[in-house]
């Protein structure tokens, strides 16, 4: 009799092979996802862990506590131009996202204040957690007693009228500073920028130097050229300048955390321009007119 040669069943070759392919990208999607998860696990804080998980919304002092969204977090540091010379102060750091992130991905120092205990002891866990302890610190207490006045970067998620009773505080902090609030603006004070993420926004302020006053300006001699009287509010500045002739208006007056500028017409027509850095009552810099910049020095009475 002959030899009768057995063929596979086709079908169920194709059906074997397509189960396999099945597994094996089944399990490739799992080698993936652990992955993924255990990078952000080790990039980002936890909402909670074993000793503590706090709740969305749950109700806090003056505030609920939800957390700023950790893209609006990247986009609020980056408008302040966060770096390694900075401190920065997250009032209200809730689990410490914002302080971890500064540190992290920024190189700064931070600060974190928090007013519920469990939430802050959580925060200081998240930054163990993080790495970044040498260069974080999370205090438990109230943002309206806690001094933050070394800051130049100030971060904040809180309420409009929380912004407006801290605004004091805040204009008080050194001209130059940066400040950052999620969602919730600070009143008259006009943001510098809004920054916009997936829909939500957010406020970048400027603190200003105060400027508003009678100054008397100086040549490098020591001689008076020039009286300026200055009005301000908030960032927005105005005046008038009187040198060698009649008075005449500021003209695109400003002032950028420590720096004034103006532009006027001098006697002979003349267009002028100034900048000034502001160190309290003090100022120095130079007065322009065409190619030659004149140092001046100026007081305010």
């Amino acid at each position: 009799m002959p030899f009768a040669r057995r063929w596979p069943d086709v079908r169920r070759v194709r059906q074997f092979a397509r189960q396999r392919h099945a597994a094996v990208s089944l399990l490739l999607a799992l080698c993936a996802s652990a992955g993924a998860s255990l990078a952000s696990a080790q990039s980002a804080p936890a909402y909670g862990d074993a000793m503590y998980e706090p709740k969305l919304r749950q109700a806090g002092k003056d505030v609920m506590w939800l957390p700023t969204p950790d893209a609006m977090v990247a986009r609020m540091l980056a408008a302040a131009r966060t770096s390694s010379r900075d401190i920065v102060y997250d009032l209200g750091a809730g689990e410490g996202r914002i302080p971890i992130a500064a540190a992290r991905d920024f190189g700064a120092r931070a600060v974190g204040i928090e007013y519920d205990p469990q939430l802050a002891a959580l925060a200081t866990r998240n930054v163990a957690r993080a790495g970044v302890e040498n260069r974080v610190r999370i205090i438990a207490g109230d943002v309206f007693k806690e001094d933050f006045t070394q800051a130049s970067v100030v971060t904040l998620y809180l309420l409009p009228d929380l912004n407006q009773q801290l605004r004091p505080q805040i204009l008080a902090l050194k001209p130059g500073t940066r400040v950052v609030s999620y969602m919730w603006d600070m009143g008259e004070w006009e943001p510098d920028e809004t920054i916009t993420q997936d829909g939500d926004q957010a406020f970048l302020w400027t603190v200003p130097a105060p400027v508003n006053g009678l100054w008397t300006v100086r040549d490098g001699n020591g001689r008076v050229a020039a009286t300026l009287t200055v009005t301000q509010r908030f960032q927005r500045i105005g005046g008038t300048i009187a040198a060698d002739g009649p008075v005449q208006p500021l003209l695109g007056a400003f002032v950028q955390g420590a720096t004034m500028g103006f532009t006027f017409a001098g006697s002979d027509g003349g267009v002028r321009n100034a900048r000034l850095r502001i160190a309290g009552a003090r100022a120095s810099g130079a007065m322009n007119f065409v190619d030659r910049a004149t140092p001046i020095t100026a007081t305010r009475d």
